[in-house]
């Protein structure tokens, strides 16, 4: 029987890159298993969720739950891992702010499961059957399967969350300064997010061509640009998501000649990340009228993925609900 600190990983809805940061520690991940016991970690080592239930209340030192809460599951994965756990870190973007797969709460939960059972093309489904939680074959024999939330949450919408490490993924360095901070006890207040809370502009290596006032005229999308690689992306016309983001990813994205998408979130000073980058554009257009506007806005087709990429579950208007779902939330509380 160990002595060491127990950690825990779980994912979520996400897409995996999660996981892979933690082995993208390379040699370091030595280091970091002669520290801890890993208990639970379903994508690596063979545990199951009543391994988890046998544990004593609060036995693991930290769990790192990474992903965005959809499913009932996914839901109680985490509630139960909140009981067992000393610290539990939100990791990566869709934890913290919903993510990318927040990106449907632009839709109904009705509509999204009419489109993928009812209407896609390649479906054949006549008789328009949907998946049950519950399901007792002639054997009867019962199947229980996941249901399917109103919305996409983040997860401290759903359990208490002690700290977050941001980014899509976080990156090795900031894993390995968290964890050995975790481990030796020498950590900021409760709550904090354990990366820089300064913006990324402030840390860009192109800032100093970043222009005072940018007075845009059109809007280009990256893919059709050949972009100058010494230049503020936003003198060029591109939506950048630096001055509104969190510093940390060492500018990853600037350096490979790819404006930030913001997935490491806002600082503390601000509290809608999507609306500040708004707000900052937007003030900063030339024309005045609204034809002028209308024209180079038009250069920005998904202004909720381009400005709410990872954080739609964290932002102002969280999503878009219907008759059908509302009636069903008021019977399932605040799912």
């Amino acid at each position: 029987m160990t002595d060491k600190p127990k950690v825990a990983f779980y994912w979520c809805a996400s897409c995996g890159g999660c996981e892979e940061s933690v082995v993208d520690l390379a040699e370091a991940i030595l280091e970091v298993v002669q520290l801890v016991d890993i208990v639970f970690w379903p994508v690596a080592i063979d545990t199951k969720k009543a391994d988890v239930e046998r544990m004593a209340d609060g036995s693991i030192a930290v769990s790192l739950i990474n992903g965005a809460v959809r499913t009932s599951e996914q839901e109680e994965m985490a509630q139960l891992l909140r009981r067992k756990s000393q610290l539990v870190v939100a990791y990566g973007s869709c934890a913290q702010m919903g993510g990318i797969p927040a990106l449907a709460n632009q839709y109904s939960r009705e509509r999204i499961l009419r489109t993928v059972y009812e209407e896609v093309p390649t479906v054949d489904n006549p008789n328009k059957v949907r998946p049950q939680p519950d399901y007792v074959d002639d054997a009867q024999i019962c199947v229980h399967l996941p249901e399917f939330r109103q919305r996409v949450r983040s997860l401290d919408q759903v359990v208490d969350v002690d700290y977050t490490l941001p980014g899509c993924p976080p990156t090795p360095k900031l894993l390995a300064e968290a964890l050995h901070a975790i481990l030796d006890g020498n950590l900021p207040p409760k709550g904090t997010v354990l990366a820089p809370d300064t913006a990324l502009c402030d840390a860009c290596p192109r800032k100093d061509s970043k222009p005072e006032d940018v007075g845009y005229t059109e809007f280009k999308r990256p893919h059709w640009t050949i972009l100058d690689p010494e230049k503020c992306f936003l003198a060029q016309g591109v939506v950048c998501m630096g001055p509104a983001t969190r510093s940390g990813c060492d500018a990853q994205c600037i350096r490979g000649n790819m404006p930030c998408t913001g997935c490491f979130g806002p600082t503390s000073r601000v509290h809608d990340q999507g609306a500040k980058i708004v707000s900052s554009i937007c003030s900063s257009i030339a024309a005045e009228d609204s034809d002028g506007i209308e024209s180079t806005l038009s250069g920005i087709p998904d202004p909720v993925g381009t400005f709410y990429r990872y954080g739609l579950s964290k932002c102002l208007l969280r999503g878009r609900v219907d008759a059908v779902d509302a009636a069903r939330s008021s019977q399932e509380g605040t799912r």
